[in-house]
């Protein structure tokens, strides 16, 4: 071997050593390193484990990667963060730590936001309470949401996070299932705000109603809620035989809501309005919703009973016209009226006589309305005569048309009706036909209980009048229904009977005539109709013991009885003694003791029962106006009757 090759040899003989040396690294680090990552991470672990407060979840997460450590968290002050560090760097075969360790700070506001980042992924952010634990907050989150749903907690421990905090966040996720990818969720102190576009009309109209009872301790702030987009856009507006309103299909904001509801309360006018409408996206750009509302409010408006409906960029109409000038206005709308971008869709219309025949008189705050049908300008002008002297300061709104099929006595029978409504701090007069019936408040209860009771006796002959009067401020009972249920629920489980021949009220009535006075308190529009009952055939006759009612007890009736003999026989001897002959005759046989002589038959048994039970209710408190007795209604002997009566 040359000189020169021996050189270059010794100068560059250890890179036959590098093959080698990369084969021997390569076996040696797989094997090597994962035990030693594991040990480093199981004590590292240990280190974790230490930083759990009793029933609380470690605040530090630390993970091992080879011999190095990557570390996060919040120390809940500086000791307990510098001593986690200490230990951490202790660990034997440790090379470096990566990452920082925070300490928990009061957040103020305490923010805390979730965001639905895909079909199936809610990202949290912001801020979290530092008693709760990130995997304790996944669960409670994770249990509202759907199977499989992944949330990605990026969360910070801090101090000042509200008392509800997990159920307030938990319902803010929730809400999250309503809408698309995209919306988000933010709790800011007490505010919960929502943003995003809902998934359906269905998901948002729930949305809107769980929102409508915030989280407790919690106010609603930001709600901005973009509606679905739906391919068939439509709304109807119903005309129900009575003058009732109702609204399904769609509506583009719930500002549009709120403005189409306004148009039907008044077109109803006191009748009531069902609003089942839901926001909606779709509508033909070309079309403004507020004018399409107005439109079809007008039409709805011209009808007694039907519906206008506008579906694939059309408007029909179908129903009972409201009288005779009904069909050729909504024929002039159709043509003419329609707002840019709406067709004329088909109008199928009947008219009939006005059936019944409807008036009325509406009082609010600043105006007096007067709406339905007159018969004639006359009429018209004779109601209006009598309005304004009434409510000078009101603004009189004349919305009457002119119809035939008017009433007999209808002028007389508003008179009376705006003469009680011009007392009342606001209310109603509605007439049909020949009923008229007043509702509203009064500010002063007595005068509340004279209209009632007086308004009948105002009206024209033929006429039936009733009136309904609250006092605000002053409790009210419960409607007729709940009194009507509460009422059957005193049923006793089986009849109640009087013993034979007796009228006086038995001791196990009075607790079921306790809670029928105590019924009648709370219901004070409740009228009782009470019935007794009669004996069986052949039941032997009780004692006749003296009844303390108001009625005539048993033995005043007897005694009546007995002077009314007597006075027949002393009238009788009179008249023998005009006649000799006769009176010879008649003394022959002696004559009978006045107790002998027949009685006559006892006033009615069930009667006085009925008696009876009535004068133990009207001391329990009941008015005499409210409680009335009836003829025996039940089997004989099947028991006592107490039944509600109109």
């Amino acid at each position: 071997m040359s000189a020169f090759l021996r050189n270059q040899v010794r100068r560059f003989g250890w890179l036959v050593g590098l093959p080698g040396l990369a084969v021997l690294l390569g076996v040696a680090v797989p094997v090597v390193t994962p035990p030693l990552e594991a040990h480093l991470a199981e004590q590292a672990g240990q280190v974790v484990q230490d930083t759990a407060r009793a029933g609380a979840e470690p605040w530090l997460t630390a993970t091992a990667r080879g011999r190095d450590l990557i570390v996060s968290g919040e120390a809940p002050d500086a000791a307990a963060r510098d001593g986690a560090n200490t230990r951490l760097a202790a660990l034997p075969g440790l090379r470096r730590i990566e990452g920082d360790l925070g300490l928990v700070e009061t957040a103020a506001p305490f923010v805390w936001s979730a965001t639905r980042t895909g079909p199936d992924r809610i990202e949290l952010s912001g801020n979290r309470p530092a008693e709760i634990g990130p995997r304790a907050l996944a669960e409670a989150m994770g249990s509202v949401l759907a199977p499989g749903t992944q949330i990605t907690d990026s969360t910070h421990a801090a101090y000042g996070a509200p008392a509800e905090f997990r159920e307030a966040a938990s319902d803010a996720v929730l809400a999250l299932r309503a809408l698309r990818p995209g919306a988000r969720a933010d709790l800011s102190d007490t505010r919960l705000s929502i943003r995003g576009e809902a998934v359906s009309t269905e998901e948002e109209a729930a949305l809107r109603a769980a929102l409508a009872t915030p989280p407790t301790g919690f106010t609603l702030g930001t709600i901005e809620i973009l509606p679905a987009r739906v391919p068939d856009f439509a709304f109807a507006i119903l005309r129900a035989p009575g003058g009732g309103v109702g609204l399904t299909g769609h509506v583009v904001s719930e500002s549009a809501r709120a403005a189409l509801r306004a148009g039907a309360t008044e077109i109803a006018e006191g009748a009531g309005i069902l609003d089942e409408t839901r926001t909606a996206r779709g509508l033909d750009a070309r079309i403004d919703p507020a004018s399409l509302a107005s439109f079809a409010l007008r039409l709805a408006a011209l009808l007694q009973e039907g519906r206008v409906s506008f579906a694939g960029g059309a408007v029909t109409v179908t129903g009972i016209v409201l009288d005779g000038q009904a069909s050729g206005e909504i024929a002039a709308l159709m043509r003419d009226g329609r707002p840019a971008g709406v067709e004329a869709g088909p109008v199928n219309l009947e008219s009939r006589p006005l059936k019944p025949y409807r008036v009325q008189v509406r009082r609010e705050p600043d105006s007096v309305t007067l709406g339905g049908h007159l018969p004639d300008a006359a009429t018209r002008a004779r109601v209006l005569a009598a309005l304004r002297p009434k409510f000078f300061h009101e603004r009189i709104v004349d919305r009457s048309r002119l119809a035939d099929g008017a009433p007999p006595g209808l002028p007389e029978a508003l008179e009376a009706g705006i003469n009680a409504l011009s007392v009342l701090a606001r209310g109603e007069v509605r007439v049909a036909d020949r009923d008229l019936t007043l509702t509203g408040d009064s500010l002063y209860p007595e005068g509340a209980r004279r209209l009632e009771a007086g308004l009948p006796r105002t009206l024209p002959v033929g006429w039936q009048g009733s009136a309904a009067i609250a006092v605000p401020g002053v409790a009210t009972g419960p409607d007729d229904a709940a009194c009507r249920t509460r009422f059957a629920a005193l049923e006793p489980p089986k009849p109640l009977a009087f013993p034979a021949g007796s009228a006086t009220v038995p001791a196990p009535f009075q607790p079921l005539l306790d809670a029928v006075a105590a019924w009648a308190k709370a219901c004070p529009a409740g009228r009782l109709a009470v019935s007794g009952h009669t004996d069986p055939a052949g039941a032997a006759p009780g004692p006749k013991p003296a009844v303390e009612t108001a009625v005539e007890s048993t033995a005043s009736v007897e005694k009546a009885t007995e002077a009314k003999a007597t006075d027949t026989r002393a009238k009788a001897t009179a008249k023998d003694k005009d006649k000799p002959g006769k009176a010879q005759k008649a003394k022959a046989p002696p004559e009978k003791p006045a107790a002998e002589a027949p009685a006559e038959p006892e006033p009615d048994l069930a009667r006085q029962r009925a008696l009876a039970l009535t004068e133990y209710l009207l001391q329990a408190g009941l008015p005499p106006d409210r409680i009335a007795t009836e003829p025996a209604a039940r089997a004989p002997a099947e028991g006592i009757g107490l039944a509600l009566r109109p």
